[in-house]
């Protein structure tokens, strides 16, 4: 019989996964288990501390839905959803930022071209650009998922007056990677802080809120797949992201726009405001 110890715990532990399907999965078992060892011997963790976490992760389950995953808020205030998204980083190609807990698949789609404004408050906006690969040539074959909040700060999943699936939609671009979309300034809003990840940020004294942004995922046969954010210039908050999405890059200026052809196309007022949305993809490793 082995006598497990202090000493040879760890390996012990590894060494149990030892003969697991997938050497990549195998490599971060055992890294995960070395890391997460080497936490609780480093901090002295104590069986009361232990407690309080394995409980701070049962209520992060109880709260998480199919349309509202308090672990992926975890990982955004903690900075990892970030560390993931720099180390994803190819040349060339369009900065990634966090998804969000907000996300669901499935949303509607619509023709490149279509208007999301409905009965939504708040300032038109237009979205143009077009999706290339790193050396400016067109993916005509992109799709693009595309979420936002309403003029409130809320999603729909937060707001019982908001239709499902409100401000968000799926399309694809055309030939030449182009593509446009008539929606709304997207508004500065709080994470959720009614959960777990709420009593974290106030026990640290931080600051909850996000600045302004549009999310988008791009995706094309033979590419990375892209998972971003746009974000206003103007937002006050654009230095003070609490998930660390911001990049330099993803910084858009809202420009006023009044192109009478343009606004009549699109179904917006004679005022409005343009953005511009270059996105350029990876090839696959």
């Amino acid at each position: 019989m082995k006598n497990i110890t202090r000493d040879n715990l760890t390996d012990t532990v590894k060494s149990s996964f030892a003969n697991m399907d997938g050497e990549r999965q195998r490599h971060l078992v055992n890294r995960l288990v070395h890391h997460l060892h080497a936490f609780a011997s480093e901090t002295q963790l104590t069986h009361e501390e232990w407690r309080d976490g394995i409980g701070f992760l049962h209520r992060m389950a109880e709260i998480s839905s199919p349309s509202r995953s308090e672990f992926t808020l975890l990982s955004d205030v903690l900075g990892l959803s970030s560390l993931v998204d720099l180390l994803a980083a190819r040349p060339g190609a369009t900065e990634g930022s966090v998804l969000g807990p907000f996300h669901t698949r499935g949303s509607p789609w619509v023709d490149n071209g279509s208007n999301l404004i409905n009965a939504n408050d708040g300032e038109a906006v237009l979205i143009q650009g077009r999706v290339t690969d790193t050396d400016g040539q067109p993916l005509a074959n992109a799709s693009i998922d595309f979420w936002q909040n309403a003029d409130n700060g809320m999603y729909w999943q937060m707001d019982d007056s908001q239709p499902q699936d409100n401000l968000r939609c799926q399309l694809k671009v055309q030939a030449d990677g182009g593509f446009e979309l008539a929606t709304i300034r997207p508004r500065p809003y709080l994470v959720p802080t009614d959960g777990p990840v709420g009593e974290l940020l106030r026990v640290s004294h931080r600051d909850a809120w996000r600045p302004a942004h549009f999310h988008i995922i791009v995706e094309a046969p033979g590419y990375r797949s892209l998972i971003t954010e746009v974000f206003d210039e103007a937002d006050p908050w654009v230095d003070k992201d609490a998930v660390f999405g911001v990049r330099a890059s993803l910084v858009r200026p809202f420009q006023p726009a009044a192109d009478a052809a343009t606004a009549a196309r699109m179904g917006l007022p004679a005022q409005y405001l343009s953005v511009e949305l270059p996105i350029r993809l990876a090839r696959e490793d």
